[in-house]
């Protein structure tokens, strides 16, 4: 049955009621657009009732876990919300068959509201494809993320000049190949947004961070870890909970320091130097300097000291000497990677190394003073 047909049946049932002459023509218009309006809500609701649990149940039946992600209940519902508009669009001709003017503008609201819906819809879809990988930091992910970040944009700026089209009545072909006279315009106005663009993307191709790394970028502000990466944007939660958003751009064109390699190592490395008065070394009885087995003493103390990961060697070797004095320099790892944890197992190894010093008649480096020792006003060299 054609839509003719459908307007002869009401104009014969509304003749039934016993209307005539130009009351005839109105009510049957209104109730066109009634059914038209129940036509559309139909199709919302079978959509959203019938077919998106029927599409689901065939998801989760099949082995691949790809169709899950894409097909996922908000895309559906989102695709849904076209359906009625659709079915406007058709029924327009002959809803309004006698009145042009608002069959037009009617036509061209719900054009714009398809294009919208639409675009909206694909949108969402994109968004789906960024649930196909869960690493917290997979670069195939990040890749992802700019790609689908780039399709948005492109999506939409093709909804934009299609709206345009459709309310200025012009084919969008016309409006696109037009377009080009005014790239140069457009790429030096927004020349600030395709940089960020193009950072983003060598930073996420490169592999420079990742979400869930620790970053620090002093001129920024920057020292914690990655929260968010898009296109445009790089968002840091700091040590002290604030949060720090800064452009692709800052990353790429700074050195920031990235702590990933340190955290998926097995402990961290601490280097310390320390200056000894000349006059404390000695020989002892057995002819051996003092200094010598001190050395000897605390890398054997290193290595069994529970803090310190003993299979990297810990090193206690002799620098090159200054007007400090003569200078010992002490490497080791510690399996302490917390900040805080750090600190404390390296003030708990130097004291004690800055007590065993004593112990073996060693003297460490200290500035005089017309007032004495510099431990009573000036403070002391023993490290760097």
């Amino acid at each position: 049955m054609n839509m003719e047909k459908i307007q002869f049946l009401v104009e014969e049932l509304v003749r039934a009621f016993g209307m005539t002459g130009h009351a005839v023509n109105t009510v049957t218009h209104v109730v066109l657009v009634i059914v038209a309006i129940l036509l559309a809500a139909l199709s919302g609701w079978i959509c959203r009732k019938v077919v998106v649990p029927m599409v689901l149940k065939l998801t989760a039946k099949t082995e691949a876990k790809w169709d899950d992600l894409l097909f996922n209940e908000r895309v559906l519902k989102t695709a849904c919300s076209i359906v009625p508009a659709i079915v406007i669009w058709l029924v327009l001709p002959w809803t309004f068959s006698d009145f042009p003017t608002v069959r037009m503008v009617l036509a061209r609201l719900t054009a714009i509201y398809i294009t919208v819906m639409s675009t909206r819809a694909v949108i969402v879809f994109i968004d789906s494809f960024k649930l196909l990988e869960n690493g917290p930091r997979s670069a195939r992910q990040q890749y992802i993320y700019s790609v689908c970040g780039i399709s948005k944009i492109v999506i939409i700026f093709i909804a934009i000049i299609v709206v345009i089209a459709i309310v200025v009545d012009k084919n969008p072909t016309t409006l696109f190949a037009g377009l080009g006279a005014a790239s140069a315009i457009l790429m030096l106005a927004f020349q600030d947004t395709i940089k960020g663009l193009v950072a983003g993307i060598r930073l996420t191709n490169n592999d420079m961070v990742h979400i869930g790394d620790w970053i620090t970028l002093g001129s920024a502000g920057v020292n914690g870890r990655v929260e968010d990466i898009s296109l445009t944007t790089v968002k840091v939660r700091n040590f002290d909970n604030t949060i720090v958003t800064v452009t692709p751009q800052t990353l790429v064109d700074g050195s920031f320091q990235n702590w990933l390699g340190m955290e998926q190592n097995v402990g961290r490395k601490q280097s310390r130097r320390v200056y000894f008065d000349f006059r404390s070394i000695r020989l002892d009885d057995d002819g051996v300097a003092n200094i010598t087995k001190f050395r000897h003493h605390i890398e054997e103390w290193l290595r069994e000291n529970p803090k310190v990961i003993a299979e990297k060697n810990p090193l206690v070797r002799q620098a090159e000497a200054s007007q400090s004095g003569c200078c010992l320099e002490f490497t080791f790892w510690l399996y302490a990677q917390a900040w805080a944890d750090f600190e404390h197992d390296t003030a708990d190894i130097m004291e004690y190394i800055f007590a065993a010093s004593a112990e073996h008649g060693l003297t460490i480096f200290q500035l005089e003073s017309s007032r004495g020792l510099t431990g009573q006003g000036t403070g002391s060299k023993g490290q760097d």
